[in-house]
C-alpha cells in the first residue's frame, strides 16, 4: 500500500493516455462481458428447460394439422404420461394493434404437468370448470384493465360456426409462463370450447404436448411415437422442448464461434494497443525511473511497479466495462430473460489481470534496464 501514491502520480503523469487505455479495456470488456454473458445465460437457460416434455406436431411443420384422434395412441406409448391436445390461433382485441397470441387447451386432469404454466389451484379450477374461461398473462391484465369475471371479446383468425370471428371470454385468472422465450402477449381458452364453435378444422389440433414419466427416456418415446404413424397420412414429429430451445437459439447463428472469435480480436488489438503505451510510457520516465533506482529502489521492485500500474488501470476499467455488460444484458435478448453470470465477472477480472501483466511485461524489462547515469544525464 505504501507505494499507491508512487503508482497513482505515475499514471496521472499524461492524463489523456491513461483515459485512453481506460476507455480501450473498458470497452474491450464490456464487449467481452456482453457476448460471453449472453452466451453462458442462455447454455444455462436452456439446460434448465424441460426435458421431460415433448411436442408431437405433423412431420413437415407445425402447421400440418392432426386429428386429435391420435391422442389415445399416443397415450398408449410405453413412458407416457401426459396427452394434451394443443390448437393455436392469433386474435385481436379491441383494433388489430392489439394482438395477442391464443393456446386453446383441454384442461383433463394433470394437465399442467404437461407445460410450463405456473397456475394457482383457484384459478386453474376455475378454468376448468368455465367453458368460454380464459386466463390471460399478469402483462394483458395490466395492460388492458382486465380482471377475473371480466366478459371479453376476442377477433380471432378462426370463424365459428355462425359465420362470426368473433369469440366471447370470461376472464377467470391469470397465468405464467416459465418457458426460455415465452412471449407476454399469451392466452389460454378451452380447446372444447374452440373446437364446438368453429366452422372448420374440427377435431383437429396443431400438436400434442406430451410428459413422459422419465426425461432420459425422452429420445427412446420420442422416436416411438414417430414410429407409430410412420407411412401415414399423418406424420408426426416428436421433439423435446429443450431442444426446441436450442434450436431457436440456433437461428441466430453460430453463437459461439462468433463469441470466441470478436473476443480474440478484440483482447489481441487490447494487448498490443496496451503493450506499446506502456512501452513509451516507460521511455518517457527514463530519467524519474533512474532516480528511483539511485534512492534505493531495486529492480525488482522497479518491475513490480510497472506492472502494478497496469494491474491497476486493466482492473478499474474491466471492473466499469463488466458493470455495463450487466446493466445491457437483460436488453440483448429480452425473450431469453438472460443476465449476467458471477462467473463471467470472476473470469473476466482474472483476464483484465492477465492482460496487463502480459501488456506490461516488456515495459517493465525495460524500466529494470534503465541505467542510472546515462538517464540522469538525458543520455
Amino acid at each position: 500500500m505504501k507505494f499507491l501514491p508512487l503508482i497513482w502520480s505515475s499514471l496521472l503523469r499524461k492524463r489523456g493516455r491513461t483515459l485512453l487505455i481506460f476507455l480501450q479495456v473498458t470497452v474491450a470488456f464490456a464487449l467481452f462481458g456482453l457476448l460471453q454473458g449472453v452466451k453462458t445465460s442462455v447454455d444455462h437457460a436452456i439446460a434448465a428447460t424441460r426435458a421431460d416434455l415433448l411436442i408431437v406436431h405433423g412431420r413437415l411443420s407445425f402447421n400440418n394439422a392432426l386429428p386429435i384422434g391420435l391422442l389415445s395412441q399416443i397415450k398408449s406409448v410405453p413412458g407416457v404420461k401426459e396427452v394434451i391436445p394443443v390448437s393455436l390461433l392469433a386474435a385481436e382485441y379491441q383494433n388489430p394493434t392489439q394482438k395477442m397470441g391464443v393456446a386453446a387447451v383441454r384442461p383433463d386432469s394433470g394437465w399442467q404437468s404437461a407445460f410450463t404454466f405456473v397456475i394457482s389451484p383457484a384459478d386453474a379450477a376455475a378454468f376448468r370448470s368455465t367453458r368460454t374461461g380464459i386466463l390471460v398473462t399478469s402483462a394483458l391484465e395490466k395492460k388492458y384493465g382486465w380482471k377475473s369475471g371480466d366478459q371479453i371479446p376476442l377477433i380471432a383468425n378462426v370463424q365459428r360456426r355462425d359465420g362470426s370471428y368473433t369469440w366471447p371470454f370470461k376472464v377467470v385468472g391469470t397465468f405464467k409462463d416459465t418457458d426460455l422465450g415465452a412471449a407476454p402477449d399469451r392466452t389460454l381458452i378451452n380447446y372444447d370450447y374452440l373446437n364446438e364453435g368453429r366452422y372448420a378444422g374440427k377435431d383437429t389440433v396443431q400438436h400434442f404436448n406430451v410428459r413422459v414419466a422419465d426425461a432420459k427416456t425422452a429420445a427412446a418415446v420420442s422416436k416411438a411415437i414417430d414410429a407409430q404413424f410412420t407411412n401415414s397420412p399423418n406424420e408426426t414429429r416428436s421433439e423435446s422442448l429443450r431442444l426446441l430451445a436450442q434450436m431457436s437459439f440456433k437461428t441466430i447463428g453460430d453463437f459461439e464461434f462468433l463469441v470466441r472469435a470478436i473476443v480474440m480480436a478484440v483482447f489481441t488489438s487490447l494487448l498490443f494497443a496496451t503493450a506499446t503505451m506502456m512501452i513509451q510510457s516507460v521511455r518517457e520516465r527514463r530519467r524519474e525511473i533512474a532516480v528511483l533506482k539511485t534512492v534505493g529502489f531495486t529492480n525488482c521492485t522497479v518491475f513490480a511497479l510497472t506492472l502494478a500500474e497496469a494491474v491497476l488501470i486493466c482492473i478499474a476499467a474491466a471492473a466499469c466495462g463488466l458493470g455495463l455488460a450487466t446493466l445491457a444484458i437483460p436488453h440483448t435478448l429480452p425473450q431469453f430473460h438472460v443476465s449476467m453470470p458471477a462467473i463471467i465477472i470472476a473470469v473476466g477480472l482474472a483476464s483484465a489481470v492477465l492482460v496487463a501483466l502480459c501488456s506490461a511485461a516488456v515495459a517493465a524489462i525495460l524500466a529494470t534496464r534503465v541505467a542510472v547515469a546515462p538517464a540522469l544525464s538525458g543520455r
